[in-house]
């Protein structure tokens, strides 16, 4: 009689039969010869040989499994020695009768009914190696193929979408080892910029060097971007971070982050490489003006629909103060040089003066340093800080720029404004040069206007838009570059 086959995690027969009879009477039999030859017909035996099939081990070695076959495949040899491996049998009342027929603990699974009994944990002996199933080494291999496409493209993408920062424009290049120069006036179209499907509020240059080719837009369509504003003229990014429109941005001096409010109520701290939030606050009202402490730039200021201006720390996200006072809504605000005080530009307009229509506060106390600056019934869409002196300008609704000392109390020099441009209600900025020496603003006439600082002179008057030139930025490093953007969503670059 041949014998049974043995595999390295089954055990013998020997050692099988000394523990069945230390145990007792056998608790499963097979079923009787008779009735296994009805399925098939046997020839030139009278009893089964029943051979263990051997285990699939999965990556887990304590979780082995059994191979099912079909039925009809456990019978297709017909000789005296054959397999029965998926035919569940029995042994009651078989086991005097043929001593030979004996069942392993590998075969105590059930494959007709789907039922499973208690399986002994299997171990996989040092040196043998698993076999793993076909599937699943597909599997394996998709995932390793998958594993190293990703690892061959992540510095492509790493470089593709570190390309905004760490390129330095050719342009900008050879102007970085020399200190800027005095600011000069642009007079032909570099090129133009048609991107935003509404008004563009404000346009920025990076205030870092190596990085100033970048122009920064916020739009009314609830998009800001950032343009390559120095060379190709494409935009590197589409953020769109608010529900609402995107009334004023500014970049951090760092120029890794962009700061931004919005009509959704929110001001948002955003990545400029990944495009992702890094700060979102709820204002509770609609921000139409932010402002950047000059000295800790984690702290920014918001202003818009309210009767309050804000202060936030973007490093825990809370509110660190209230600058309370009795007007409707804010239209800017500028920190004095140092950050100890604060200038705020309201609406708040009485029948004989302008009283409270530009209000200094004290930043630390949040105590109101003065609202009796301007006397006037005009009111102040914007404000901008000499980078050299110590006073500031603010655009007026009646037309011209005012001056002002930005030493307390604050008086305004009525000797100097700077005439020539209209404003008729539209939020028109100002801006400095670089050096001071030259004053730009918009117009609602859509041009741009030059001035010298020193005498209010004005220097040149750029036909620049159709629509009203809400905002005149100069490049901080290129000579005689500026960009301005209208009220149609146009963005242009002048040289």
């Amino acid at each position: 009689m041949s014998s049974l086959v043995a595999y390295e995690d089954s055990e013998s027969e020997d050692d099988y039969l000394d523990q069945k009879e230390g145990e007792g009477s056998a608790s499963v039999q097979t079923e009787s010869c008779e009735q296994a030859k009805d399925n098939q017909e046997v020839r030139g035996s009278h009893f089964f040989e029943v051979t263990p099939i051997p285990h699939i081990f999965t990556s887990d070695p304590d979780k082995t499994m059994l191979e099912s076959q079909p039925l009809q495949s456990c019978f297709d040899r017909e000789d005296k020695h054959f397999r029965a491996t998926a035919a569940p049998l029995s042994l009651s009342g078989t086991q005097g009768k043929h001593p030979s027929l004996r069942t392993l603990p590998h075969m105590a699974q059930s494959f007709g009914d789907g039922s499973n009994t208690a399986k002994r944990p299997h171990t996989v002996k040092p040196g043998v190696r698993p076999y793993i199933p076909k599937r699943q080494r597909h599997f394996t291999s998709l995932e390793k193929a998958d594993t190293k496409y990703m690892a061959e493209q992540a510095p492509e993408t790493q470089t593709r979408d570190s390309q905004i920062l760490s390129d330095v424009s050719p342009k900008v290049k050879p102007y970085l080892p020399h200190k800027p120069g005095a600011a000069g006036i642009p007079r032909r179209l570099l090129m133009s910029l048609g991107g935003h499907h509404g008004p563009v509020n404000t346009v920025q240059w990076c205030p870092v060097p190596h990085l100033s080719h970048l122009l920064l837009s916020a739009s009314m369509d609830k998009t800001f971007k950032v343009w390559d504003g120095a060379e190709s003229g494409r935009c590197l990014r589409v953020y769109t971070c608010h529900s609402g429109a995107v009334r004023d941005a500014c970049w951090t001096p760092c120029g890794r982050s962009l700061l931004t409010g919005s009509f959704d109520n929110t001001a948002v701290i955003t990545d400029v490489e990944t495009g992702q939030q890094v700060v979102k606050l709820d204002n509770g009202f609609k921000v139409m003006c932010l402002a950047l402490h000059p000295s800790n730039p984690e702290i920014f200021l918001t202003g818009g629909y309210s009767s309050t201006v804000k202060a936030w720390d973007s490093r825990s996200s809370k509110m660190v103060a209230v600058y309370k006072a009795g007007i409707q809504q804010t239209l800017d605000i500028l920190f004095l040089r140092g950050g100890a005080d604060l200038i705020i530009s309201s609406d708040c307009v009485s029948r004989d003066s302008a009283d409270r229509t530009l209000i200094a506060w004290d930043f630390q106390t949040t105590a109101k340093v003065s609202n009796q600056i301007y006397h006037e019934r005009y009111t102040c869409p914007s404000l901008a800080l000499h980078p050299m002196e110590e006073s500031f300008v603010a655009q007026t609704n009646g037309n011209y720029i005012a001056v002002f000392s930005s030493q307390r109390p604050y008086r305004m020099n009525k000797r100097r404004r700077y005439e020539g441009h209209k404003v008729e209600g539209y939020a028109v900025q100002c801006e400095f040069s670089l050096d001071g020496t030259m004053l730009a603003s918009g117009s609602s006439t859509g041009s741009a206007h030059f001035y010298d600082y020193q005498n209010t002179r004005m220097l040149h008057t750029l036909q620049a838009h159709s629509q009203p030139c809400l905002c005149v930025s100069q490049h901080p490093v290129l000579p005689e570059t500026a960009a301005t953007c209208d009220w149609a969503g146009e963005i242009k670059i002048w040289h």
